[in-house]
């Protein structure tokens, strides 16, 4: 049988992900400093780890309901309200799921019809416009430029608005390039949100790690956006408990309900394990976050000094644990360079073009690695940009 004549249009059009793509040539390879991958370099912390663990001892093994632990989503409201500013009925409008990538997903479909428009703002996380196109959805890229430290233009973005436009996608802080909205722009892009009758999936997964005393702000705080916003947050950046696959959903009723139902069907629900695991995070969390997010901190400064003074331009990311910086002096492409250097010099970073065409001319590092690796990483690219 000739399967590739089977396989459903819409996904055989469907790119392989641009970061696992490049990361296949580090297979094998020795001697690899990677600033690729974007997970956190920290263990889960032990009292998190000791809460699975007593859930398993305990014989805590069944399914939950399929909205998640009663007790786990009264936990993610009282910290939502805390953090976030906004409050959410745990029974109704916070819906537990597998990672944050499950609840973009059951987002998706739970509101776009076929041809309905999906705007995110480029360069991006990979999942976004893929995700769109599975859900039936088109999804429209709305670029974002250095000049403006990549933060979305409330402008560029209101032009790119067409009557088929149902959704926004909003991530602040930002993957790959760590920028983040100004309460200004956020106060705008909410205007022309609601002037357009937008529906706004904000994804808010790095909302912990942002630097310089800079408070985190959610655009579902703001007036007139709770009714028209999907909240999406999870635990594996801020708590280092990315296999632990836990990401939730805060919304209004009526969406949370037909997220449900998509999730029940195909997920039925979230690891209990991974659940009680994360009230435990969520109630004695905090101070390993703080310093895991210092940390994350002292290494940005550094390898965004380091950069900067060995002649490649990169701005101060405001959040995440990512750099971005602009290789196109260097007169290669972003593929081009980033394969040289992990062939040349064993340095893995991900071109920019991963993340969307915006991202041409740049190369996306993350400094979730240890300090020593960094410092060793950037005497390598040092010694490759000297080549060049």
């Amino acid at each position: 049988m000739d399967w590739s004549s089977k396989i459903a249009d819409h996904i055989a059009r469907i790119p392989r992900s641009g970061i696992r793509e490049f990361f296949d040539l580090v297979t094998g390879r020795k001697d690899i400093i990677s600033l690729g991958v974007g997970e956190p370099d920290f263990v889960t912390p032990w009292h998190i780890r000791e809460a699975a663990i007593y859930s398993l001892e305990k014989g805590h093994t069944t399914y939950t309901s399929n909205y998640g632990l009663e007790r786990l989503r009264q936990e993610i409201a009282h910290y939502v309200e805390g953090f976030f500013r906004v409050s959410y009925e745990p029974l109704k409008e916070v819906l537990v799921t597998v990672g944050v990538s499950e609840a973009f997903d059951l987002a998706l479909r739970a509101i776009l019809n076929p041809g309905d428009e999906v705007l995110y703002h480029e360069p991006c996380y990979v999942s976004y416009s893929p995700c769109a196109v599975m859900a039936h959805g088109v999804a429209r890229a709305v670029p974002t430029y250095k000049e403006d430290l990549f933060a979305l233009n409330p402008e560029v973005l209101e032009k790119a608005i067409t009557p088929k436009t149902k959704v926004l996608i909003l991530n602040f802080p930002t993957n790959p390039t760590g920028a983040i909205a100004p309460p200004e722009t956020l106060e705008a892009i909410a205007r022309i949100c609601i002037k357009h009758d937008l529906i706004v999936m904000s994804d808010e997964i790095y909302s912990e790690l942002r630097y310089d005393d800079v408070p985190h702000v959610s655009i579902a705080s703001l007036p007139g956006m709770k009714e028209r916003t999907i909240l999406l947050h999870g635990f594996s950046k801020a708590f280092a408990m990315t296999g632990f696959r836990l990401g939730y959903a805060c919304a209004p009723a009526p969406v949370i309900s037909a997220m449900m139902k998509i999730h029940q069907y195909s997920m039925l629900c979230a690891s209990i394990t991974s659940q009680e695991a994360a009230v435990e995070a969520l109630l004695h969390g905090k101070d390993a976050m703080i310093k895991m997010r210092d940390s994350y901190h002292q290494r940005r400064d550094y390898l965004v000094n380091r950069l900067n003074s060995m002649g490649i331009p990169c701005h101060m990311p405001g959040g995440a644990f990512y750099v971005f910086p602009d290789i196109s002096p260097f007169g290669l492409s972003s593929n081009e360079f980033a394969t040289r250097l992990l062939m040349e010099f064993q340095v893995a970073a991900v071109p920019g073009t991963a993340f969307g065409p915006s991202g041409e001319g740049f190369l996306r590092c993350c400094y979730a690695t240890a300090f020593e690796q960094i410092k060793e990483a950037c005497n390598r690219i040092e010694r490759f940009i000297n080549t060049l």
